[in-house]
């Protein structure tokens, strides 16, 4: 069986500052470090950080005084932020740069006097984070649908920001209905969006052409594995979403001659190598890199983690 892997796949840039962030908190203030929400929405990593002395937590309050404290990667909202600051916490913030350049679009767009509009899902961290952080009404809107029920004046200013996890592709349908809806309204570069989210998008795309089945490696809860799971089976492909090997069903396989293998950008490269090793329990394989688009965006980590 042959198994290609998409290029890129998993960690991105964010992903990789969080997770650094706590390890690097780990080593330098000892254990225990708690972390505000699952640091990544992946199982695997989390783990792996709990055993190193890492404690999540949902809520501040489950936070001792003067605990070292890290915010995740998705961002928190400013009521968070001061909370902590009351509470005199000494915190490290993992907000991936991408997401906090979003809360500043959206903060700038409100000083403005326009009313604000956020492309994203209800319920994700990120998105809470993000309505938390902008100091005014924030609405969401996650579809099309979504956008033809704004009772807004059509000559209303307007101004959107989207989701991070969503791909210039899941925005594309949604900033046409509100640029036909509204005169005034003004959005972020395309370019702005996540680069992450876009390149996996578009290597699962081009892995879809070569294989039979696609398996994406990532969390339930992570919003751009799912999306990638989806990509793969719009375009036709039998397309499963997986932890790691353990969860690989024989049965997906059966007329398959080629499969391809992506993963979230919170999914470690140690999954989707355990993922192969799932496979060659079925059978011989040979694994081959799809080209793509190379990464080398890495983002600095706070001051106080780099010192000394």
């Amino acid at each position: 069986m042959e198994v290609f892997l998409a290029q890129p796949r998993g960690f991105c840039a964010g992903v990789v500052r969080a997770i650094e962030i706590v390890e690097r908190a780990l080593e330098k203030y000892g254990p225990p470090v708690y972390v505000r929400h699952e640091i990544v929405h992946n199982k695997h990593v989390v783990e792996s950080l709990k055993k190193k002395g890492a404690i999540f937590v949902e809520d501040l309050s489950e936070v001792p005084a003067k605990a070292v404290t890290v915010f995740s990667a998705h961002g928190v909202a400013r009521s968070v932020e001061e909370e902590a600051e009351a509470r005199d916490l000494p915190v490290l913030n993992a907000t991936c740069p991408l997401v906090t350049k979003v809360h500043n679009q959206g903060k700038r767009y409100i000083s403005k006097g326009r009313a604000l509009i956020l492309i994203g899902h209800a319920g994700h961290p990120e998105v809470e984070g993000t309505m938390g952080q902008v100091p005014g009404p924030v609405l969401l809107v996650q579809s099309v649908q979504d956008v033809a029920e704004l009772r807004l004046p059509s000559d209303t200013p307007v101004a959107y920001i989207t989701q991070t996890t969503l791909s210039v592709d899941d925005t594309r349908d949604i900033i046409a209905a509100l640029q036909a809806k509204f005169t005034d309204i003004q959005g972020p570069d395309i370019r702005d969006i996540c680069y992450a989210t876009q390149n996996r998008q578009s290597a699962v795309r081009d892995l879809s052409k070569l294989v039979d089945v696609i398996l994406v490696v990532g969390a339930a809860n992570s919003s751009n594995s799912n999306r990638l799971r989806e990509i793969g089976t719009e375009v036709g492909v039998a397309s499963y979403l997986i932890a790691d090997g353990s969860e690989l069903n024989p049965d997906w396989l059966k007329d398959a001659k080629a499969v391809g293998i992506t993963a979230g950008a919170s999914a470690p490269e140690v999954l989707v190598d355990d993922v192969i090793e799932a496979l060659r329990r079925i059978g011989p394989v040979s694994v081959s890199v799809v080209p793509g688009r190379e990464e080398n965006i890495e983002f600095r980590l706070p001051a106080e983690l780099t010192a000394g």
